[in-house]
């Protein structure tokens, strides 16, 4: 690697040719502010929050975007630098809704920190004529108070990336605002419901709509029974939320503080992750002996059903049938747990806490009834954010909380469950379960490791039981639509794929904790979030679905066999095309 020579407020330093300025000092361990920049993603220089001085230079520079070279000398704290950011924060504010005491992202927004940091004392400095701005409110996911926007295009950007870009910049100069085409509301047009646009942005632009109150008035009607469901994922992101670790598993007091909210019954999504491929893998066995439409592609993922539908509908039959583990486990809450427990299931409130926003738009699908017609499997879903908000409303001191088990009705889980919430989880579990079934002996191996990893698309060829299986994992929308294109045309001959919305799986979903530009630019989240899952899996006794003694006795006592008539009823869904426009 080349290195070139440079020096940062006199701090001689070698650094890779390749680094911008703003990397640079990152490894002096000088932290230049951002608002704007997402590496890799919004690498623009628009919002000059990171500017220094060069020396030769004859204005301030864009540290995102500059690049080194050798010889530079670099200051970045002097009295023109520090009055030249200054100023932008109070340009930002004077058009800015400053009610910051009852902003969801108060304590945790990136322009209150730069103010707080940079010694921002007067935010009415520039006050004159505001924009006209809107509220929209238009889905059952997602709020946008442009009120509340810098203009910083994080979220454009991150929605791009995505391959959806259905926002953007609209109007021009000072009326310049982020808004869908024609000004339309987010609900009319082809939004996939991923909230990868609000783990983006630095302020309270946008937010996942909140569901905190719904579920504490469930909990305090005596005629309602409230069982509270958690997904893989979360035990390995909630942490971040109080101080802890990126990474750090934090189920025991997660499950400890679910029940001090006052839920009836705290079970794991986990149970529904085996059931899902129990169901996922039998369905792709058939296909695969009985000529069906392959390659069979995940479903989990209601993000990445929701592209399909409105993106690539001709797709569709490759799409498995299961349902997700969320409304797999919504649906036996409310059919098999209500008939063992004699409650009546109109009287269940089914709450899940999820890694994205996306679930919530799930629990209102066609085909989400499974325990009954007028019986939503999921009635409501909270993200990761909205359950440490509902925790520290109730006053709960978390990193006190002891370590408790979920309850035991639907609490058991194997490690491939737990690994669902990693990209290429999902096809792990299944080809345990699979390979087990077509050899007709349990495999030794379990780990997957061709299939493991942050990367967008792995490949990977199983030579199971005499057949050679070639399958693919593929996480963010970008790369799904790249792979979507060789199945179109025939080039991919792919067996099984596992498609996931959100860039690295459900543990960088839209509804995780949002992490600040300097902790996102410099921390690989989705890999240190998933080693927490991993690490979970290969500590288990038990790392197959099918071996799961819960599931087993699900299937003797309730379900019959895999695919079967009742599964079918309760486990599978079905999907709809969409317009695109």
């Amino acid at each position: 690697m080349d290195m070139v020579n440079i020096k940062i407020n006199n701090i001689p330093l070698s650094v890779p040719a390749g680094y911008t300025v703003l990397e640079a000092a990152r490894e002096a361990g000088i932290n230049i502010p951002t608002l704007c920049y997402l590496k890799d993603i919004n690498e623009i220089g628009a919002c000059r929050m990171c500017v220094v001085e060069i020396k030769g230079a004859r204005s301030l520079m864009a540290a995102c975007v500059y690049p080194v070279n050798e010889g530079m000398e670099v200051f970045t704290n002097t009295p023109k630098v520090l009055e030249s950011r200054k100023t932008t924060l109070e340009l930002l504010l004077s058009v800015h809704n400053r009610k910051c005491l009852t902003c969801s992202r108060s304590g945790a927004c990136e322009l209150q920190q730069l103010c707080n940091e940079l010694g921002v004392e007067s935010a009415d400095r520039f006050d004159g004529a505001m924009p006209d701005t809107r509220r929209d409110e238009s889905t059952a996911y997602l709020v946008r108070d442009n009120s509340k926007c810098i203009l910083c295009r994080r979220c454009v950007a991150a929605c791009a990336d995505q391959h959806v870009a259905v926002i953007g910049p609209n109007s021009r100069g000072f009326d310049t605002h982020i808004g869908c085409m024609f000004e339309r509301d987010l609900a009319d047009v082809a939004c996939v419901a991923c909230g990868q646009c609000i783990v983006a942005c630095p302020t309270g632009a946008l937010t996942e709509r909140d569901q905190c109150d719904e579920v504490l008035d469930a909990i305090n009607d005596p005629s309602k029974y409230v069982v509270v469901q958690t997904a893989p994922s979360i035990r390995a992101t909630l942490g971040e939320c109080f101080g802890m670790p990126v990474g750090s598993n934090v189920e025991g007091k997660m499950v400890a503080a679910l029940r001090r909210v006052g839920f009836d019954k705290v079970f794991d999504t986990d149970f529904g992750a085996d059931l899902t491929i129990m169901e996922e893998a039998h369905e792709f066995l058939g296909r695969v002996q009985n000529g069906g439409v392959l390659p069979m592609i995940t479903s989990c993922s209601p993000g990445w059903v929701k592209f399909c539908e409105h993106y690539y509908p001709d797709l569709l039959p490759h799409l498995s049938t299961c349902k997700s583990p969320q409304s797999m486990t919504g649906a036996m809450i409310k059919s098999w747990f209500a008939e063992k427990e004699g409650i009546d299931p109109k009287n269940i409130v089914s709450v899940s806490i999820m890694p994205c926003t996306a679930k919530k738009f799930e629990t209102g699908r066609d085909g989400m009834s499974g325990a009954g017609e007028g019986l939503q499997d999921t009635d409501i879903s909270l993200t990761t954010r909205e359950l440490a908000r509902l925790i520290r409303r109730c006053r709960i001191d978390f990193n006190r909380l002891p370590d408790e088990k979920f309850d035991e009705a639907m609490g058991e889980a194997t490690g491939a469950a737990v690994i669902f919430g990693a990209t290429g989880g999902v096809m792990e579990a299944a080809l345990r379960t699979a390979a087990d079934v077509l050899e007709n002996r349990s495999v030794e191996n379990v780990d997957y490791h061709e299939i493991r990893g942050t990367e967008g698309i792995k490949e990977a060829v199983y030579h199971i039981a005499g057949m050679d299986v070639k399958v693919a994992a593929v996480s963010g929308l970008k790369n799904a639509d790249a792979v979507l294109k060789k199945i179109q045309s025939g080039e991919a001959d792919y067996q099984f794929v596992e498609i996931m919305c959100c860039p690295g799986g459900c543990v960088n979903g839209g509804g995780q904790p949002v992490q600040p530009a300097d902790v996102r630019n410099f921390t690989d989240l989705k890999a240190e979030r998933a080693k927490a899952l991993y690490d979970e899996d290969k500590n288990l006794p038990l790392r197959k679905s099918h071996e799961s003694p819960l599931i087993k006795k699900v299937y003797a006592e309730y379900l019959g066999e895999p695919g079967s008539h009742k599964a079918h009823e309760l486990l599978h869904t079905h999907y709809v095309p969409r317009k695109r426009f």
